[in-house]
Formats: structure tokens, sequence, C-alpha cells
């Protein structure tokens, strides 16, 4: 158990369905960190950048990609966080996984697919949120889209750290940092976005804008600019714990039921 966690966010331009170019860049990344790291935060499908064609580049929770973020958990004596396609007899999903130091796998189904992009013809929706218990703190990783139902992202269950991996692309860059503020504020909850850059093969382009929110809405990590880059923050959970306490906001919240 900790009240503090070390985090970073890899915030990268993604090679289009190209895993094992992402994987390299990535691992370049991570392990060129000199620094104790509790957990590592990847943007969503970040082994291929946000296809709608996942018979390209599917794998199933055997497959490199998750034995490779195994390997970079034992190894950084780390948890590491990211979605990519996973196949499932014969539905594809777009998988968050959560993976312990110990290698223990924990995974969430995104559930509100991208109908705009046509995410819910390609994908099996989610159904049950994920709460991972990890040093003492009680974390919630959401994806993308999700962003935009706060009921989804309802703090019930009083998490400690609230995770949003994207590929959230420039043209609605204000909504993404409005929202990511509003969730944290609403659930008196560090808040933390990270989001892909570069432009992908539908020549979309993305400026990732990732950054780390506390409990009263203040950005208190970002990167300002649309390169590749980390971000990191030691955040407290005796400041938020005592927050939580002297406010009690969350003591008044609405009971909400989901179908």
């Amino acid at each position: 158990m900790s009240n503090s966690l070390s985090i970073v966010g890899i915030q990268a331009d993604l090679s289009w369905e190209n895993p094992k170019e992402n994987i390299l860049n990535f691992e370049r990344k991570i392990y060129a960190i000199n620094k104790e790291i509790d957990l590592i935060i990847l943007p969503e499908m970040f082994n291929s950048g946000f296809t709608m064609h996942p018979k390209n580049i599917a794998e199933e929770m055997n497959g490199p990609s998750v034995l490779w973020m195994k390997k970079v958990a034992e190894e950084k004596n780390t948890a590491i966080v990211g979605s990519l396609v996973i196949k499932e007899e014969s539905k594809f999903f777009n998988r968050l996984i959560f993976v312990h130091p110990s290698g223990k796998l924990e995974f969430y189904n995104k559930r509100h697919l991208f109908t705009l992009a046509g995410e819910h013809k390609a994908y099996t929706s989610g159904k049950e949120k994920l709460i991972v218990e990890y040093k003492g703190w009680k974390i919630c990783p959401l994806i993308c889209y999700d962003l935009r139902f706060p009921i989804w992202a309802r703090n019930s269950e009083n998490y400690d750290l609230l995770i949003f991996i994207a590929n959230w692309p420039v043209a609605r860059i204000e909504a993404w940092k409005a929202l990511l503020k509003a969730r944290a504020i609403e659930n008196l909850s560090y808040t933390i976005g990270v989001n892909r850059t570069g432009k992908d093969a539908n020549n979309y382009e993305y400026s990732g804008d990732s950054l780390i929110i506390d409990y009263l809405g203040n950005t208190i990590s970002k990167i300002d600019n649309s390169n590749e880059g980390i971000l990191h923050k030691i955040i407290d959970k005796n400041a938020q714990d005592s927050t939580r306490e002297k406010l009690g906001f969350l003591e008044d919240k609405d009971l909400f039921f989901i179908q």
C-alpha cells in the first residue's frame, strides 16, 4: 500500500496497423526512463492506431503485444495499461489491459463505441466497468469516447484515480481538455488523459494534449505540443482523501442505474 503513485503517460505517434514498429517505439521510450515508476499509461490501440479493420491486427490474450506488456511490467517492476484489438471466438474487442508487476492481467472492453467512425460495426461493446486495486489505490480505466458519458465514469466505487486512454483528434481537442477537467471535478478524483499524436491512415490529425488533473480540476502536468513526449507526476492519495473528507461532495451524489 502506498499513499503516493508515480505515473508516466507516453504520448506517441502510432505507425498504422504496425504492432512491431509501435512496440519498438514504446520500448525505447520506456527503457530510457531512469526514475522509479508505479504505472505506465499507453494510448488507445497503442500497437495499431484507431483502425476499423480488426482482422488486420487482432491478437488473442496470449499474443505478442500482451506478452510484451507482461515483460515490461516484470522487468521495470511497474504496472502498465493500454488498449489493443483482441479477438475472442468470432468477436473483436477494443480491450484495455492492465498488467500488474506480478504478471496478473485485468481487462476492460470499451463500452461506448464511436459510431461516427463505425466502431460499433467492427467491435463488440463491453458491459462491465473495471476497478483495479493496485498499491492501495482503486483505479478506474476507461477508453476515449467513454469520456463523453459522465454516468459511466461516475465515482460510485470511491475510486482514487480515473484514466482515459485515447485516439482523440485535434478537431475536437478542446472537448477532450474540457471533459477531462469536468470528470476530475465532479468525481473529486485525479484524472489522467493519455492521447496519441501524428496523423493516421484516414488523414485524421492528433495533437496529443495529454494531461494530469487533480481532484479540484487543476492541471498538474501536461504536454503542450503535439510532439511525442513523457507525462510524469507523483500523485498523493492523502491530499485527495483529506479534500474529499473536508468537502463531502461525493456523499451528495445521485444514484444511477445503467441498462
